[in-house]
């Protein structure tokens, strides 16, 4: 019966409708009991005379009990002791046979407070006062009037006492107790709403991170490139206007691929996005090289034997996850190694394994300081998305090198391995040209 700690602290509601009814009973029956004490001279000699000063004790008692009713639901501790307490002043000024009729206000009250929700503690010491001040005031009329002796007067008074206060008490319980469990179905209604908005925000959050790394990927790559170019216009404007103009062209056809790859990003996240474009595959990675190498870098790559392209057994999310791989670390080597010559080596598929390595060596310029943060994890995070491990750190001649393995199928064995050879793809940026004369 105590309150519960999430309830909300709120005025509880006055029962004026209930205090009328109350009294428009108590009254009622006061009346009817005249009406029929007519054909009982002994009833009628024990009741208040119509329109008489007892009669008018009595009303004056139901009405301030009925007023009583009205406001203990606010304060239950403090009430429900007074409307027990006012027959009281009923049974030594005027005791009567009509002094029963008080006990209409007593339960309607008894069962007020219980639904209030007091503590615990405070309501079974008030139910407990109630019903002594009950049962006191029921002793008192009785030994008054002169119709019962002591012993009868004290066992009818605690009988009283006992349905008068037991029955509205263990109705209210039941209520109370209903309308706690429907309070913690409610609680528990809003507490799945926020923790199901507490997971559909984590998944909000999740595919933000993972779009913001998409267009991170997207964004070095090109913007790396176009740096590049834009440094080779400036050298190149004044000295070759021929080949400004080709870096010029260049410069655009990059400026339409980064737009491209915006474009398919967000046709991702549309409903009539355009399925079209195929995903990058490792077929994907000598146009790639061929990309950087026009944007100024010396680029090697390595390829397994007797072949130009392969996609060694990998399916079309791994292929991506390795596209994607090569292609931030080539932006990395740019940004971070500027000048350093670059290998990418696809190695054969051995065990069930397939190993692709971006390695830069030292760079001929100073390192411009730490990025983002995001390229190598979006890289680890892919790489454990299809299975695959990505490892990554300085070489012993102060380069760097991101070795991703992926799971594929092993088309060589171990006996062929060993004498297999590659086929190396060197790609070498075009000589410096001189400076402009100043």
């Amino acid at each position: 019966m105590s309150r519960p700690a999430h309830a909300p602290l709120r005025p509880a509601p006055l029962h004026p409708g209930t205090a009328i009814v109350c009294w428009l009973v108590a009254i009622g029956l006061l009346v009817a009991l005249q009406a029929f004490a007519a054909t009982e001279p002994e009833l009628d000699r024990l009741l208040p005379r119509p329109a008489g000063a007892a009669w008018w004790t009595m009303a004056a008692v139901l009405a301030l009990q009925a007023v009583a009713v009205a406001w203990v639901g606010r304060f239950p501790v403090r009430v429900l002791p007074g409307i027990a307490a006012a027959p009281l002043v009923l049974a030594w000024l005027v005791p009567n046979a009509a002094f029963g009729l008080t006990v209409v206000a007593e339960m309607a009250g008894v069962f007020l407070a219980v639904i209030a929700r007091p503590t615990r503690r405070r309501l079974w010491v008030t139910v407990a006062a109630t019903a002594l001040l009950l049962a006191s005031a029921q002793f008192l009329n009785e030994v008054r009037i002169g119709e019962s002796d002591v012993g009868t007067a004290a066992i009818g008074a605690l009988l009283q006492a006992l349905i008068v206060i037991g029955l509205p008490l263990l109705l209210g319980l039941v209520v109370a107790a209903q309308r706690d469990a429907h309070d913690a179905r409610g609680q528990e209604v809003q507490a799945l709403r926020r923790e199901q908005d507490a997971l559909l925000q984590a998944a909000v959050s999740r595919q933000r991170v993972a779009m913001s790394r998409e267009l991170h990927d997207i964004a070095a790559h090109h913007m790396s490139g176009i740096a590049l170019m834009a440094g080779a216009m400036d050298r190149q404007i004044d000295s070759d206007p021929a080949a400004a103009k080709r870096s010029a062209r260049q410069v655009r056809e990059q400026s339409r691929a980064v737009l491209d790859d915006l474009r398919r990003l967000v046709g991702l996240l549309r409903e009539d996005a355009d399925a079209r474009r195929p995903v990058e595959t490792l077929d994907a990675v000598s146009a790639l090289v061929e990309t950087r190498r026009a944007a100024g870098s010396e680029i090697d790559l390595v390829l397994p034997a007797g072949s130009t392209a392969p996609d060694a057994g990998l399916g079309s999310l791994a292929q991506l996850v390795a596209y994607r791989m090569v292609q931030e670390s080539l932006a990395n080597a740019a940004a971070h190694a500027p000048g350093a010559r670059c290998a990418v080596e696809i190695g054969e598929p051995h065990g069930g394994r397939l190993t692709i390595v971006v390695r830069n060596g030292t760079p001929e310029g100073p390192d411009p300081g730490p990025g983002g943060g995001f390229g190598l994890v979006g890289m680890a995070e892919r790489a454990q998305l299809v299975g695959g491990e990505l490892a990554h750190g300085a070489t012993p001649d102060g380069g760097w090198e991101v070795r991703l393995t992926l799971p594929a199928e092993d088309t060589t064995s171990d006996t062929t391995s060993d004498t297999t050879s590659s086929t190396i793809t060197t790609m070498r940026a075009p000589a410096p040209l001189p400076e402009a004369p100043a």
